[in-house]
């Protein structure tokens, strides 16, 4: 390297979270012999106010070319040595982040002279990414402060009034006839006592004085092209008129169903087997004498967890908890004993998760005199029809595993939470699904509510189990970042995209049938065809650079030579040891 390509080095102790597995002191001395390096400094905190001022001293008082930070995640502090980088007058992009942390020192406790090397050798493919590495400026794009909102729930609704509050353009769209979702059918709201219909008439007729926002129902998105800032997106409506408009980003709140048993769970489709849904609306419709079918309810017996946690469960089972069920169940028993005291309550559970504020429901339902049996997952509750009566029988663990046979006018099975058949619309938007059925974010403390499409977010139970306030709370989080978003008018994107070389490609179309944002296309170059890439629609991701034949296209600030390279200086102990080797043979 020349004068002018001189790279530092920062090796984080983390605070003993590094320092304590990995020989920083052997590390520092180690990585000074490398070619190119002309500082290497070990900090406590790197990434403390002293650590980054230390990065800004040595870059400008060496001419540093770039750097690289050994410390831990980079979706930790990415940005917050990108940032230094840039106050000290360096590109950067001209900065790569070596994991010394969770790839090295917390992985590799038992033998700190291992996790030493390791370190070693992940520092030299930093040092030679960063050699390698172009200066590069992040790509500007200009925004609509318009939105689309699918989903007219809750969360949906509460989205759209806050996007309109702040002056933004809301198209609201709703597959059903009406707006409010599951809430819409639902009586009295814990922990506030609520009405859930009023509740959702009050959004909608909210929604509707808004001159800024337009509710679509009976409509479905069926197409959705171009990019973060500006989408052009298609609807249909239920008299298949297609209405087209553009907007600057996408809020998905496209809700939940409630679990369906499958025939004979829990003694589902028997008389008196209800699920809790079905039992909410039978408690909002009763006055005075809780009855089923003209028949007074004496004895109810409540089965938790079904359609959540089944781990033993063999065809398409959930194995997520749906969080709000134990307080809705809470809840229920203690309405249940407000029209009729002398009703007797059994709730038959593998847990009690009333976490947070909801406690006190638990509490209460105990003081109602709800009685509480514990059964253990590898023997659930078995419920026959016996005489024309309903026979529930469970081991109960609180008593010693003692069978307990309850006799039961209603059975009311608990069901949690399932993803929406939302097939047609993660076609359109190509939004990620995990492998519970619901909606990906990008990481649910550091990204939340983000999708790894620019632009799109998610929020509601559509994105996994939540209570009211939980879904509007994520709604609120949507909103936050569309805001950030397009308030400002523009936004900018990582330069991390692919590149072409036209003069190597000839267009099998390979990189094309790869690509899963739809960012290449054919285009005509002189008297050939070749790729071309949408750069704002790329993200960088490289799924088309292995499946080229003639290396034709790489990716800004991973190119083919740098990894190629990185490869390398990661291997290049272990192949000097293998030659030594041969000669000691």
């Amino acid at each position: 390297m020349t004068e002018s390509e001189k790279i530092g080095v920062f090796i984080c102790q983390c605070g003993g979270n590094i320092s304590d597995y990995i020989d920083t002191e052997e590390l520092r001395r180690l990585v000074e012999k490398e070619t190119g390096v002309s500082s290497v400094q070990v900090n406590m905190f790197t990434c403390s106010d002293a650590g980054q001022q230390n990065i800004l001293k040595e870059i400008q008082e060496k001419h540093l070319a770039g750097i690289v930070v050994a410390s831990c995640s980079p979706k930790l502090h990415l940005n917050t040595f990108r940032a230094a980088a840039r106050r000290a007058g360096l590109n950067q992009y001209q900065y790569t982040q070596v994991n010394v942390r969770e790839q090295c020192s917390w992985a590799h406790t038992h033998d700190k002279a291992s996790a030493t090397e390791k370190a070693l050798r992940l520092i030299r493919a930093g040092i030679t990414h960063t050699a390698l590495a172009e200066p590069l400026e992040k790509l500007r794009v200009d925004t609509l402060q318009q939105a689309l909102v699918i989903g007219a729930g809750v969360a949906g609704l509460r989205a759209s009034l806050a996007l309109s509050d702040i002056g933004i353009t809301v198209h609201l769209i709703e597959k059903s006839d009406r707006g409010g979702g599951h809430v819409s059918r639902w009586g009295k709201l814990f922990p506030n006592m609520q009405d859930g219909q009023q509740m959702a008439e009050g959004l909608i007729n909210e929604v509707k004085k808004r001159d800024n926002i337009t509710l679509f129902t009976n409509t479905e998105l069926i197409e959705k092209s171009g990019h973060v800032g500006n989408f052009a997106v298609k609807i249909q409506t239920s008299q298949k008129d297609i209405i087209s408009f553009n907007v600057g980003s996408i809020i998905v709140a496209a809700g939940f169903e409630p679990y369906t048993p499958e025939t004979q769970e829990f003694g589902f489709g028997m008389d008196g087997v209800v699920t809790l849904p079905e039992y909410e609306e039978l408690l909002r419709t009763n006055q005075g004498k809780l009855q089923y079918k003209g028949r007074t309810v004496k004895t109810v017996s409540y089965i938790y967890c079904v359609g959540s946690r089944q781990n033993t469960k063999e065809t398409d089972p959930h194995l997520y908890c749906s969080r709000y069920c134990c307080s809705a169940a809470s809840f229920a028993a203690i309405q249940t004993n407000s029209l009729d005291p002398h009703i007797r309550q059994f709730h038959l559970f593998r847990d009690i998760r009333t976490y947070g504020k909801y406690e006190p429901l638990y509490n209460e339902a105990l003081s109602r005199q709800s009685i509480f049996l514990r059964f253990a997952e590898e023997e659930p509750p078995r419920v026959t029809s016996e005489d024309g009566q309903l026979i529930v029988r469970v081991k109960d663990l609180l008593t010693g595993g003692e069978e307990v046979e309850i006799g039961s006018d209603l059975v009311v099975l608990i069901t949690g939470m399932a993803p929406r058949e939302n097939d047609r619309l993660i076609d359109v938007l190509k939004i990620p699904v995990g492998k519970d059925g619901f909606f990906n974010e990008i990481h649910p403390k550091l990204r939340p509510v983000e999708t790894v499409i620019d632009g799109l977010y998610i929020a509601g139970s559509g994105q996994g189990p939540k209570n009211i306030a939980e879904s509007v709370a994520s709604a609120m989080a949507a909103v936050a970042k569309t805001a950030g978003l397009l308030l400002k008018g523009y936004v900018d994107l990582e330069p991390f995209v692919a590149v072409v070389d036209f003069d190597l490609c000839t267009w099998c179309g390979e990189c094309a049938k790869a690509c899963p944002y739809g960012a290449i296309e054919k285009v005509t170059a002189g008297n050939k065809e070749i790729a071309a890439v949408n750069a704002v629609l790329c993200k960088g991701e490289g799924a088309c650079v292995p499946v080229c034949p003639y290396q034709a296209i790489s990716v800004k600030g991973y190119t083919n030579q740098q990894i190629e390279m990185m490869i390398d200086a990661l291997a290049r102990e272990v192949i000097r040891e293998k030659k030594d080797t041969a000669k000691s043979g």
